[in-house]
């Protein structure tokens, strides 16, 4: 029997988990936290869960020797130690993370080694990078030519979950959420360079109309550039990729960055109240009435919907944070997820759409849409855990049968991986809707 191996048993390891005990491998999840496992495991003989924390790097180096595959499911700072047993011990490798220069630095050692590292093999990354791959090649082998693309993915909860003012829901980490809000964007439009500084990046977000669901707002995701040669399209003109919010989203986590609220500076905060905190931040020396106060140094009205919703957070409370030294980020995102968790009988929903405006040598242009559009059962079989952890494994059973030959670093954008893949997927109803032959008229315009 087969062995695999799982580092850390958070909120998108059930799915995995439970497929490849399907399928009849041994699995070991190694985690700080083994009640989840645990609960995922029962009746089942061919698994074990091992207490395990990061800092017991010979512990790891012994897993990794006696197991056939590693995937790691650990925050992505961890990657690396893990890939460097795997390279000692000649074990393949599987992570959902994005390949930081770190990870691509071991590209001729993993080589050596004879094993794959198989990075972004999630949802974004991932389903992302697969569902593109295979409109751009199906484009390129009919000579066509991708002049625009947008790329398009977010987690959100289910419409009727969309209940606060923010209408979003943590489904996966809330950390993770709020630190991606202090990135910047970069993209290319009309063959020019576009780059929003981080404060702006919630400003004049775009507007589409998703499937059933109706208006979704789009921010830039980060720096979109480097997919033009990952994708292969160096003829594209217009390239971003972004991210879904509910309309409420942009407007009120543009104020707060405007307040201040989720810098990772650290203060003394020390008796303090949630108003102190936010006239702190400001540099107003007295709370009393900091909503008002909030509203006039953004230029707001304080019946303006984000300070609404900064309201409703509790930030201009006179409630103790009992907190010492701290950032307004861990503050706040705390906050956020105790008022902001999915509920254990709400559903959490993935949307996800690329654009792409192709155009071919007899002149015929036509707009295609990628679209998925899946829906968790609960909070504790979510769509966001569903779509990030299953390509993983399937990505686990196809090297193990020997399905993918390639060594080194890689992602999923060949169609030795990206079909197989997708068509396993399909077959678990994660599916992409595929549109072609559309007018002009529904290509994206930023």
């Amino acid at each position: 029997m087969r062995k695999v191996l799982i580092l850390g048993a958070g909120m998108v390891a059930k799915p995995i988990i439970k497929y490849l005990l399907e399928k009849k491998y041994f699995v070991t999840v190694a985690s700080k936290e083994t009640i989840n496992a645990d609960a995922v495991m029962q009746g089942y003989e061919n698994c074990k869960v091992v207490p395990w924390a990061v800092d017991q790097s010979e512990e790891l180096d012994k897993m990794i020797h006696d197991h056939d595959l590693t995937v790691s499911l650990l925050p992505w700072i961890y990657h690396v130690e893990v890939a460097k047993y795997c390279i000692k011990h000649k074990k393949d490798m599987i992570t959902t993370s994005y390949v930081k220069p770190d990870m691509k630095a071991l590209e001729q050692d993993c080589k050596k080694a004879g094993i794959i590292i198989l990075n972004e093999l999630g949802l974004d990354p991932g389903i992302d990078h697969m569902s593109a791959m295979r409109i751009i090649d199906l484009v390129h082998d009919k000579d066509g030519k991708i002049e625009e693309f947008y790329s398009i993915c977010g987690a959100l909860p289910a419409p009727e979950a969309a209940t606060n003012p923010l209408k979003y829901k943590f489904s996966w980490s809330p950390k993770g959420v709020i630190m991606a809000s202090n990135n910047d964007g970069k993209y290319l439009l009309d063959n020019k360079e576009v780059y929003i500084p981080s404060e702006d990046i919630f400003k004049n977000p775009l507007s589409l109309n998703f499937m059933e669901i109706g208006e979704l707002e789009i921010y830039p995701n980060r720096d979109s550039l480097p997919y033009i040669d990952l994708y292969g399209i160096p003829e594209v003109k217009s390239m971003m990729r972004g991210t879904f919010r509910y309309p409420g989203w942009c407007c009120t986590v543009d104020a707060m960055k405007a307040l201040n609220l989720i810098t990772t500076d650290t203060y003394n905060f020390t008796g303090k109240t949630y108003a102190e905190m936010v006239a702190t931040l400001i540099n107003e020396k007295d709370p009393t009435n900091i909503r008002a106060k909030a509203a006039k140094h953004l230029n707001l009205k304080e019946e303006s919907y984000a300070i609404k919703a900064i309201e409703w957070l509790g930030l201009f409370d006179n409630q103790p944070i009992n907190r010492k030294e701290d950032s307004p980020f861990e503050i706040v995102s705390d906050l956020m997820m105790e008022k902001m968790k999915l509920g254990e009988k709400e559903r959490d929903m993935v949307a996800m759409q690329h654009i792409f405006l192709a155009s071919y040598p007899d002149g015929k242009k036509e707009v295609i849409k990628s679209s998925l559009l899946d829906f968790g059962m609960l909070a504790t079989d979510t769509a966001v855990a569903k779509t990030v952890a299953l390509p993983a494994a399937v990505g686990v059973d196809m090297i193990l049968n020997n399905k993918i030959n390639k060594t080194g670093i890689h992602i999923p954008v060949i169609p030795e991986i990206y079909n197989p893949v997708l068509d396993e997927l399909e077959k678990m109803d994660i599916k992409m809707i595929e549109e072609f032959d559309l007018p002009l008229s529904e290509k994206l315009n930023p």
